[in-house]
């Protein structure tokens, strides 16, 4: 596995609530910062969620330090995709996606990432371990598995108590 090729990972769950409950969730770029060990929160530069706006999200991670990326929306399906591309859109870092599908009894909730083409900020650990690089790949898909597993199950969480308590808000 080569960053070359556009590593990908995902984590994915089944919601019982509405799908307008999930989507409203999804789409507050800030909510992941809730679950995350390495997102720290994101504020939007231009009016949001839609196609084409464009945010700032935090990071911290222990080995990188702290940073902030602009982000673009690059698809926006109300209900059912909110992705975007971290940089250049046409030619990101990273894509992150959310997906919505319709399941038994509620929705199935993916979120999907994918490393390059563009250098990011593994790209000087791979530069100077070349011989390393796949599993510098491998160790750092695990980490954001972890995380997007833990924002998924966090999402569904919030959306299902949402769901049974009309006083709570997602």
């Amino acid at each position: 596995m080569r960053y070359s090729d556009g590593p990908t990972t995902e984590a994915q769950t089944v919601i019982h609530a509405p799908v307008g409950v999930v989507w409203a969730l999804i789409t507050d770029i800030d909510l992941p910062a809730q679950f995350s060990s390495e997102f720290q929160g994101a504020d939007w530069l231009d009016d949001g969620p839609a196609l084409g706006a464009r945010f700032t999200g935090r990071n911290q991670h222990v080995a990188i330090g702290d940073w902030q990326s602009t982000c673009t929306v690059t698809r926006f399906t109300p209900l059912e995709t909110f992705e975007w591309a971290v940089g250049d859109p046409d030619h990101s870092s990273a894509r992150w996606r959310f997906s919505l599908e319709p399941a038994t009894d509620g929705v199935g909730l993916r979120q999907w990432m994918q490393m390059g083409p563009a250098p990011s900020g593994l790209t000087p650990a791979i530069e100077a371990m070349p011989d390393k690089e796949e599993r510098i790949i491998a160790r750092r898909l695990k980490e954001h598995q972890a995380n997007m597993q833990a924002t998924v199950d966090g999402v569904k969480h919030l959306a299902e108590n949402a769901a049974t308590d009309p006083n709570q808000t997602p």
